[in-house]
């Protein structure tokens, strides 16, 4: 900590950070009406950070008292009976003071095809690189050295979303089944659909990705999987061009079109109306016919315009 940084001492309440929700959802300060302001101290990024984090920490649990009340969705903990919620799938693990007497890794690959202890290794190092360069820039002044503990069967994005499937929707009652992926939840899709494939293409009936960052060749999906995004999935990307104009794309995967907005953050939320026209025409194609193909949606679209 800084000398002239003040304490790490946050408010538990939205009310105490002087914030509300307005009637249209906005998050905006009581007295002077204004929306978020992330450098709220001038010269002192890590307590403008952590201000931040506090306050998102807030939001996520009200957001989720939202899901439970007013859309009647139940919370779960997972792994079953391990008592931990995972709220953010990219920080799927708990830090803790590292002890002196290093910790030994109690999983065995040893019975693992090597294929797929080589990728496990390759997700691995990818992971942890990209965590230790958000964990410098978050925190350059770390007063103690830390651990991470990683969520049994959960300590990645793409084990989260294997376990998830396993756990929850392959054993759901629903007949379609949709996705929306945001950026690396692209990835972790396609990573789904690798090791799920058969039961994907039973369940899903259409795939929403927004600003997607997988890459079919480096992830190795095969020809099947290609074909199958080809036709069920579409990719709203991050553009200045109007919503739904298509874009060109050097991968041969789904089609990509603009999200009408160049901001990554806020191609979900800007693509919202085209998604659910998307997926209504994808269960209205699943519902009129036993073996559905659904229209590819960069034609739909030239179509739509012209």
């Amino acid at each position: 900590m800084k000398k002239d940084e003040p304490p790490l001492d946050f408010p538990d309440t939205l009310e105490g950070f002087e914030y509300a929700f307005n009637e249209k959802g906005q998050l905006r300060h009581i007295k002077t009406g204004e929306p978020f302001v992330f450098n709220y101290r001038e010269d002192l990024h890590r307590w403008n950070q952590k201000r931040y984090e506090a306050l998102g920490e807030i939001i996520t649990k009200y957001v989720y008292e939202l899901l439970e009340k007013d859309c009647n969705l139940k919370k779960i903990s997972i792994p079953e009976g391990y008592g931990v919620i995972v709220l953010n799938p990219n920080e799927n693990y708990i830090e803790v003071e590292k002890p002196k007497i290093p910790v030994q890794s109690s999983s065995d690959s040893s019975d693992e095809p090597a294929e797929k202890r080589e990728r496990k290794d390759k997700v691995s190092k990818e992971t942890k690189k990209r965590r230790d360069f958000y964990e410098k820039y978050r925190n350059p002044q770390r007063e103690k050295e830390m651990m991470q503990l990683y969520i049994r069967e959960n300590g990645s994005p793409e084990e989260h979303a294997v376990y998830v499937w396993d756990h929850f929707i392959a054993q759901s009652a629903a007949e379609k089944v949709f996705f929306v992926a945001h950026s690396y939840g692209g990835l972790a899709f396609v990573e789904l659909m690798i090791q799920r494939e058969a039961d994907v293409k039973s369940k899903v009936t259409a795939v929403a990705l927004t600003d997607s960052v997988h890459n079919v060749w480096h992830q190795e999906a095969g020809k099947t999987i290609r074909e199958w995004m080809r036709e069920n999935c579409c990719n709203w990307v991050s553009s200045s061009e109007p919503l739904d104009t298509s874009v060109e794309s050097m991968l041969p995967d789904c089609p990509r079109v603009s999200a009408g907005t160049d901001r990554h953050e806020l191609t979900s939320w800007k693509s919202f109306p085209s998604i659910f026209k998307f997926f209504t025409e994808a269960s209205e194609a699943k519902s009129s016919s036993p073996k559905p193909a659904l229209t590819r949606r960069s034609h739909r679209i030239k179509h739509e315009e012209l």
